[in-house]
């Protein structure tokens, strides 16, 4: 590489307030500030949950659109990647909470099918290998949904399907998977979250993830209940394959839709890691001499596999320094430096405000990417 100082903005969304692309933009803009000729190069990430799909049509994937259910049934246009056969498929796009009309959870019936459909979709678009990123998910239903959209059949006594979401497969008699499409023996579907949690018990699905879509204390026990009952069914017609897969890390990431996807032959991969490598990372990170990564809170669970975690141990392995911006941190200087982070630049420095600091978040993380300019490229 050549004496220039060059600058990768490597950093994940700031939920609420900014997109990851919207980060870059205006990190890139307070650096050019104080270094008018800056190579500023910009690869926004995410860790399979929201907003990963942007991240791939940024780093230069093909936007697909197509109409779906949403996690109620009704009709949602849901988004996926797709680059050189590679497809990325984000659940929340066509199972995400923010389908929900506002205040309104729907924790026993919310339904995958349309992240099914958005699976098939990739299969119709000549899609070899799928990355499935799941993560803010509306539903808990074990990816039952998902794998009916697939041709798979989940009947209750008297042979009718069992009714959408995870409440419903309390009345599960009869599972089948004999139709479910046969493409997918022929991809490479790679499960990409940043959960290890089983499918059941009191690291479960519904036990960890079921409070934060609105289900009480008794949806948590009855879910939880019907999901195991929905596992041993499965395990009658598949055999000790549907058990294995319930016990699986990451089996209860998105409500259980991991469960589905380690059914349909998954591999699971830390998100991060899984997206870097997609986003085309390495070679960005060796055209770097400075690293900037971030997302809206730096706190305890950055360190469990987030973005800006993955991003510093590659950067940390390839020798770069790095940098992290954020709206609040809540690590302290050691934490950081073990995660491979020099510094870290809160917006909440600038504006102790928080309401205020997220209303107006892009021009205070343009001044803050002035100061990482000042300190670290004059």
């Amino acid at each position: 590489m050549d004496g220039t100082r060059r600058v990768l903005v490597a950093a994940d969304k700031f939920k609420g307030s900014l997109t990851a692309v919207q980060v870059a933009e205006r990190v890139t803009a307070g650096l050019r500030r104080v270094v008018p000729d800056l190579v500023v190069e910009a690869l926004p990430v995410a860790d399979g949950g929201d907003g990963t799909v942007a991240a791939a049509v940024a780093a230069g994937f093909e936007r697909r659109t197509v109409r779906v259910a949403g996690p109620l049934g009704e009709e949602a246009v849901a988004a996926f990647a797709l680059r050189d056969g590679t497809a990325v498929v984000e659940m929340a796009e066509a199972s995400g909470l923010h389908w929900l009309p506002a205040g309104v959870f729907a924790p026993l019936t919310a339904s995958t099918y349309g992240s099914g459909e958005l699976l098939r979709a990739a299969l119709d678009a000549g899609a070899h290998t799928i990355v499935f990123g799941v993560g803010g998910s509306a539903t808990t239903d074990g990816g039952a949904g998902m794998l009916a959209a697939l041709g798979a059949r989940f009947s209750a006594e008297d042979g009718e399907p069992v009714p959408p979401g995870g409440g419903g497969l309390a009345g599960l008699a009869r599972a089948d998977l004999s139709g479910l499409d046969p493409r997918l023996s022929s991809v490479s579907l790679v499960l990409a979250g940043d959960v290890d949690n089983p499918l059941t018990g009191p690291t479960g699905a519904a036990a960890v993830y079921g409070p934060q879509k609105g289900a009480s204390p008794d949806d948590v026990r009855a879910l939880d209940a019907a999901l195991g009952h929905y596992a041993r069914v499965l395990e009658a017609e598949i055999g000790s394959r549907a058990a294995q897969a319930a016990a699986a890390p990451g089996a209860g990431a998105a409500g259980g839709a991991g469960y589905g996807a380690l059914l349909l032959g998954a591999r699971f991969r830390p998100g991060i890691d899984l997206m870097l490598d997609v986003l085309g990372f390495a070679p960005a990170l060796a055209r770097a001499s400075l690293v900037i990564t971030g997302e809206g809170s730096l706190d305890v669970q950055t360190l469990h596999g987030k973005a800006p975690a993955g991003v510093a141990a590659a950067s940390r392995a390839a020798g770069k320094e790095v940098v992290a911006v954020c709206g609040r941190l809540a690590l302290t200087e050691p934490a950081l430096r073990a995660a491979g982070i020099t510094r870290a630049y809160p917006l909440t420095s600038l504006e102790p405000d928080v309401s205020r600091c997220v209303a107006h978040a892009g021009p205070l993380l343009e001044r803050v990417a002035s100061r990482i300019a000042e300190d670290f490229l004059v």
